[in-house]
């Protein structure tokens, strides 16, 4: 990947059996203290070499994947959004889990990119004021991510409110992400510099910790803005937004020195600078894209269901368009205001692409396929061209998918759209017939509920990861960022 010129060699990475004492007292902390508490636990206890054990196919208590380094709160008691992260292993190839259970120390080359600054533990603790809870900023499947200040030149901690504020992200040993991913992190995110990916500032490696140091993100993930915000997005940020991710995916399969495979692109992903502007984050699950004459990469199955693309899923072959079929539903979901899986909905409707797809060639009423809270304040040619887009990424032939460089330029002129349906007689016609089966629809709605409710059960599906995806819970629940806020 035309790494750095440094390269230093990570201590051996205990990864066995921890003996029953420690068991026993991991899992009395995992029932009593959260994840600052277990960290802050950790810190103090000095040098402890982590006994890191990985189950295939078992998920812990806060699986999420994704990461984001904003001031935003995430609800972890909303049982009907999205669920964690899917981590199936594949038949074709052997899981870090199960290979290391007869190598009880891993140890790993770690190349560093000479742009990284090397933090020691202490001045990542001084920085982020001990660890403490209200540093925290949530809480994923790697582990802890905690608000704090440095230097900007050096690796000095400083003050809140001066110096640049960061988001640390720490290596929980008990977390199902684990040390390659961590590895993974840094060996892509230190050598991929673009606009439109998050910026990895440093990283800490000392006796059993590992942590990572990065650019804060002040509006957090799209995901807090699409679903938790009580006001909706303007449609010329969400067509900015998606056009910014946009840019990213075809950074990495199309400029980068070599193809890079997101794998888990998805809203709680997508991270939001002051302005709006898109950056991915989250790079644990990304893979080395095929080359010389082969077609892909025969991988384990890992991303988010309702995300994955079908053929990915079903093979554990991966692609650059897995990719693309992934941003075409983020877009979809931006486009209508749903996530991508919700259980809380009717039957039929609690997969987003299989309650669209039939509706997103009607070039007539494309408008009931739209986020409701928008109210007209769209582009009518804008929507109409995004959900042709969103087919086409959808499409279940990988090789009908378009290229990210196709889906940037069609992109690029829909921020800036000015024909408002709100304006259109056409489209005021159409709310008149809408609202004129509007009673029919809710009788209806509530039929569907009353039917699940008298002993029908909900369609069974698996389900994606939202309020686990991304550490952001905070303690402070249900708290929003507000416009132009820079701080917890």
């Amino acid at each position: 990947m035309g790494l750095g010129p440094d390269a230093i060699q990570v201590g051996a990475w205990n990864v066995g059996k921890s003996n029953d004492k420690k068991k026993k007292d991991e899992e009395d902390d995992e029932g009593t203290t959260g994840c600052w508490m277990k960290f802050s636990l950790k810190a103090g206890l000095g040098t402890v070499v982590g006994a890191l054990t990985f189950a295939p196919g078992v998920q812990g208590s806060n699986p999420g994947n994704g990461l984001s380094f904003g001031a935003e709160s995430k609800s972890t008691n909303d049982t009907s959004k999205d669920q964690p992260i899917v981590r199936v292993a594949s038949s074709s190839t052997t899981s870090f889990a199960e290979s290391s259970s007869s190598t009880p120390n891993v140890a790993e080359e770690l190349k560093i990119s000479s742009q990284l600054r090397k933090f020691n533990f202490n001045e990542l603790k001084s920085a982020t004021r001990g660890f403490k809870p209200e540093s925290v900023l949530g809480e994923g499947g790697f582990g802890c991510v905690f608000k704090g200040w440095i230097s900007e030149n050096g690796t000095a901690p400083a003050k809140a409110g001066t110096g640049i504020p960061v988001a640390v992200k720490t290596l929980n040993h008990d977390g199902l992400q684990g040390h390659r991913e961590w590895l993974a992190e840094v060996n892509y995110l230190g050598d991929l510099l673009h606009p439109n990916l998050v910026k990895l500032i440093g990283y800490c490696i000392e006796d059993d910790q590992r942590l990572l140091v990065y650019e804060f993100m002040p509006r957090g993930s799209l995901e807090n803005h699409l679903f938790r915000r009580s006001l909706p997005l303007p449609w010329s940020v969400r067509m900015k937004i998606a056009l910014g991710a946009a840019k990213g995916l075809a950074f990495l399969h199309e400029e980068a020195e070599r193809p890079v495979i997101y794998r888990d692109f998805k809203t709680s992903n997508i991270l939001l600078d002051a302005d709006y502007n898109a950056k991915l984050s989250d790079f644990g699950l990304a893979k080395d894209g095929p080359e010389g004459d082969k077609t892909h990469v025969s991988t384990r199955v890992m991303g988010t269901y309702g995300y994955a693309a079908p053929e990915y899923v079903m093979t554990g072959h991966l692609t650059s368009k897995s990719d693309v079929y992934s941003f075409g539903v983020v877009l979809l979901e931006m486009l209508t205001g749903r996530r991508s899986m919700d259980k809380s909905r009717p039957n039929g409707e609690q997969n987003l692409v299989e309650w669209a797809r039939p509706h997103l060639g009607e070039r007539r009423r494309f408008y009931r396929l739209l986020d409701p809270r928008l109210e007209g304040r769209f582009s009518m040619k804008g929507a109409q061209k995004a959900l042709q887009l969103a087919a086409h990424c959808l499409s279940r032939d990988q090789k009908a998918r378009p290229l990210m460089s196709e889906v940037v330029e069609v992109l690029k002129p829909l921020p800036d759209l000015k024909d408002m349906a709100s304006s259109s007689s056409y489209f005021q016609a159409l709310q008149v017939e809408r609202g004129g089966s509007g009673a029919n629809a809710r009788n209806g709605s509530r039929m569907q509920t009353g039917l699940s409710r008298t002993g029908h059960p909900i369609r069974s599906l698996s389900v994606s990861n939202g309020q686990h995806a991304s550490p952001c819970h905070l303690n402070h629940r249900n708290r929003s960022p507000k416009p132009g806020e820079q701080s917890l």
